[in-house]
């Protein structure tokens, strides 16, 4: 038992040490200033606080990337306002959307979609503009979803439901639009449930960019698919469903099929003409054969514009038509499915998390190794900019990873160390330091009346009796044998004890240390004793 005992206590001591290590290692200030400074970020970025700063950085970023070619698989045809001045209509007459979609349909398109609400009459022509659209297939003409607020807009009258498409765009607070819905379904809890197609909770419904891109993709023989995850999925190519979490959001609201917006430039990123172009003649057929012919307004008396990521800087035109966006959403598909280009894509949260916490222990070390004011602030400006390069670099593939979050842990971190090393050699410092050590260190002495409460207990067993019996034998044997003059005839061969005794360790040394267990026993029982009566005296 107290064999056990001691052996415990032995364990503990060294658990002990180690754990004072192990916590005076935690206190040095690079690991410290790294530890607080990535708590405070991943807590500010958990809580939204960091999303402003993350998406402008975001938007700067893309503005910063080169220009791609147009994407000359679409074209818009956009009623500006020369259109409405030479015509004299707005909106564009149901007369003049017949004679457009009949010079569109006699060159032969991919398909066509009609950005524009045509669910009451206007002007004359109604009636055939319901034909055109019902006898050919690759028209999609568009409705609005309605919610509990808005009753939304439906299609053309007589508009095949699978030739329905919804107009509806995302836009993130701020005004910015940075995503792209493909895929709807009107909510249950409106007022105005069943009142047309784009009212039917029931009816999941195709936005016009997906409708478009699926129509000309399945004429080049890919067709839509769902993966195990029911993610949308073109041949190889997966549309990853957007997550509130994704890159620099916060429980951003997902509802839908989302996901990120991958803008190809901010004006040519594909053909654009005007309505008068086309009616003119001015458009030849080959300009317009196997392309997908988006139409809509692009004049600011539809109030169809959307602030982008492009919208900061110094540009003259700050916003982009609804009609060009939508032609951007069916150009990312399809760049994506036949071209290989990128779609936007981002770690999972502990990638995120990891990813910043290495950049606030790389600012800490550097940090605590660099002591001189200029390198510190070279190094730190080096530092900045390589992370955001990097950003960089990886957006060109399609990855958005944490710059602002990055950068944030990398200043508090660097700054806490510089912080820390002068209040710890400051006298302040030092004092609260020694306070700090006297109340948190562990106590890893042994305690030594313990320890002789556990040899006085070994010292009274049997056990211990019989061991210091056989040593002295031992001993008295060995003697014999060293002198070799008692006797001639050869010793007796030692016991199991005896030889357990002579490998271990020697004899002399085996007895003496018995023998002073037994005095350390003898002093601690006299000790105890003496104390014991002093204490009786002192009550009597």
């Amino acid at each position: 038992m107290a064999f056990s005992s001691s052996s415990k206590d032995s364990q503990r001591s060294s658990q002990r040490k180690r754990l004072f290590a192990w916590t005076s290692k935690i206190g040095q200030p690079p690991v410290l200033s790294t530890l607080a400074a990535s708590a405070l970020v991943l807590g500010l970025r958990a809580v939204g606080a960091l999303q402003g700063l993350e998406l402008g950085v975001y938007d700067q970023m893309m503005r910063l990337r080169p220009t791609p070619a147009p994407d000359d698989r679409i074209l818009v045809v956009g009623i500006d306002e020369s259109d409405i001045q030479s015509r004299q209509e707005w909106p564009i007459e149901d007369a003049t959307m017949v004679e457009l979609l009949s010079v569109l349909i006699e060159a032969e398109p991919r398909a066509i979609g009609l950005d524009l609400f045509r669910d009451l009459p206007i002007g004359e022509g109604q009636t055939a503009l319901i034909n055109q659209i019902e006898s050919s297939d690759n028209i999609f003409p568009v409705c609005k979803i309605s919610s509990p607020d808005n009753p939304g807009v439906p299609p053309p009258p007589d508009t095949p439901e699978l030739q329905v498409s919804f107009s509806d765009l995302v836009v993130d607070p701020g005004g910015i639009l940075r995503r792209s819905l493909l895929i709807a379904a009107p909510p249950t809890d409106s007022e105005n449930v069943g009142a047309h197609i784009c009212s039917e909770p029931e009816a999941q419904l195709f936005s016009l960019s997906l409708q478009l891109a699926l129509y000309h993709l399945a004429a080049e023989g890919i067709d839509l698919e769902l993966t195990a995850q029911q993610e949308l999925r073109f041949g190889d190519v997966v549309l990853s469903r957007l997550q509130p979490n994704l890159g620099g959001y916060r429980n951003v609201d997902a509802q839908g099929y989302q996901i990120m917006l991958n803008y190809r430039s901010a004006r040519t990123a594909v053909p654009q003409v005007s309505l008068t172009d086309i009616l003119s003649g001015d458009v030849g057929p080959s300009q317009i054969r196997d392309r997908i012919v988006l139409i809509g307004a692009t004049t600011p008396e539809a109030k169809d514009e959307f602030y982008t990521p492009f919208s900061g800087g110094l540009r003259d035109s700050q916003k982009m038509s609804g009609v060009a966006v939508h032609a951007q959403s069916v150009s990312q598909i399809l760049s994506a499915v036949l071209d290989d280009r990128p779609l936007l894509w981002s770690w999972p949260t502990w990638g995120e998390a990891l990813w910043i916490i290495l950049w606030g222990l790389g600012g800490a070390l550097f940090a605590w190794y660099i002591r001189r004011p200029f390198i510190y602030a070279v190094v730190a400006i080096a530092l900045l900019g390589g992370l955001y390069g990097l950003c960089y670099l990886i957006l060109l593939q399609g990855g958005w990873i944490p710059l602002v979050p990055a950068a944030v842990a990398l200043g508090l971190a660097s700054g806490g160390v510089v912080l820390l090393d002068r209040f710890n050699k400051s006298d302040y410092g030092q004092a609260v330091y020694k306070q700090m050590k006297s109340l948190l260190r562990i106590e890893i002495e042994i305690d030594h009346t313990k320890v002789g409460e556990q040899v006085a207990e070994i010292t009274d067993t049997d056990y211990f009796s019989k061991l210091q019996v056989q040593a002295k034998e031992l001993r008295e044997r060995r003697e014999q044998q060293a002198s070799g003059a008692s006797t001639s005839a050869k010793p007796a061969p030692p016991s199991g004890v005896e030889a357990q005794g002579e490998s271990a360790q020697p004899i002399a040394s085996t007895d003496d240390y018995l023998q002073s267990l037994k005095k350390k026993a003898e002093r601690f029982k006299s000790t105890s004793e003496l104390k014991t009566k002093q204490d009786s005296q002192e009550d009597a």
